[in-house]
């Protein structure tokens, strides 16, 4: 056991646990990226968990003191983490664009930048209230999910090629309580999908050969079909350009996230005006391309 009892003989209290599982996480060198981004943060979710506190609690909860049960439940937690399996997986949540989503080893944790654009409703990017919106490559459904909640007159449609991660995205539907507006399918890319949206947005598989095979180990417990699209990441993303424009409306606009293999796609096609996303709380690669510039611009993408 990674705690033994000599040692859970000297931890007491929710603090101690706190301060004992950051500094476990730091010696055993595990990533930090699936929503918290140092050992801190992350032992506070997993203590919090264990003891059935929600993550928002303060610090009137710290010098609680523990069970040997919620010990034990911590213990187990935390075993689980150093088998570098990230946390959102170990307690089956995760939060995007403040709110909460449930999550398993079906779908890709959330983290996309695109919650900040949600957020603030698309500024300045949108003419007017998207009346359609789809969510490609949905995975847990949180981004149009987070949408639907956001353009409450929105009918919004998450497709996946995976069925696994599309009764995730039902089930988040559900707890959302927005089935009266969202709908999923099950299609790669368009092939089962009809009718022109307003909104189009995706956070597909866009990493590189030579990224996927660099990444931590905590990104292999994520599938590996939402992460990986070819040597230079952009396989889906070139099927997506040449597609996309008939299933826009007039005032339709495309948002895609492309993370680090920006630079390919910026290479790969130096003609297209791809409008770059700027974020005020970090994160990179997502462009915006409308329907007039898909049109004009399809000759580069056959």
């Amino acid at each position: 056991m990674i705690i033994d009892a000599s040692i859970r003989a000297e931890l007491h209290t929710i603090r101690d646990y706190i301060r004992y599982g950051a500094s476990l996480f730091t010696r055993k060198k595990l990533f930090f990226g699936h929503s918290t981004d140092n050992a801190w943060d992350e032992a506070v979710a997993l203590v919090l968990h264990g003891v059935q506190l929600p993550v928002q609690s303060g610090q009137e909860v710290l010098d609680a003191r523990l069970t040997n049960d919620e010990k034990l439940s911590i213990t187990e937690l935390f075993e689980r983490r150093c088998q570098h399996i990230p946390a959102p997986y170990i307690t089956g949540e995760c939060w995007f664009a403040g709110l909460p989503f449930h999550v398993d080893e079906r779908v890709l944790i959330p983290r996309s930048p695109i919650a900040e654009l949600i957020q603030n409703r698309f500024a300045p990017w949108l003419p007017a209230e998207p009346e359609t919106i789809l969510d490609l490559c949905a995975g847990s459904g949180c981004i149009g999910i987070a949408s639907a909640l956001v353009f409450a007159d929105a009918e919004v449609l998450l497709s996946d090629i995976s069925a696994d991660a599309l009764v995730v995205a039902e089930q988040n539907i559900v707890r959302h309580d927005v089935v009266e507006r969202v709908a999923v399918c099950e299609s790669d890319l368009f092939e089962q999908i009809s009718g022109c949206f307003d909104l189009i947005i995706t956070n597909p598989p866009y990493v590189d050969a030579l990224d996927l095979a660099a990444m931590p180990d905590e990104f292999r417990a994520e599938p590996v079909l939402a992460l990986e699209s070819g040597a230079d990441g952009l396989d889906f993303t070139r099927r997506l350009l040449a597609e996309a424009q008939p299933f826009l409306t007039e005032r339709g606009c495309l948002v895609v996230e492309v993370g680090n293999s920006r630079h390919h796609l910026e290479a790969a096609f130096p003609q297209v005006p791809f409008n770059w996303v700027d974020f005020e709380r970090g994160g990179h690669g997502v462009f915006v391309l409308f329907r007039d510039q898909l049109l004009a611009c399809a000759d580069y993408f056959d």
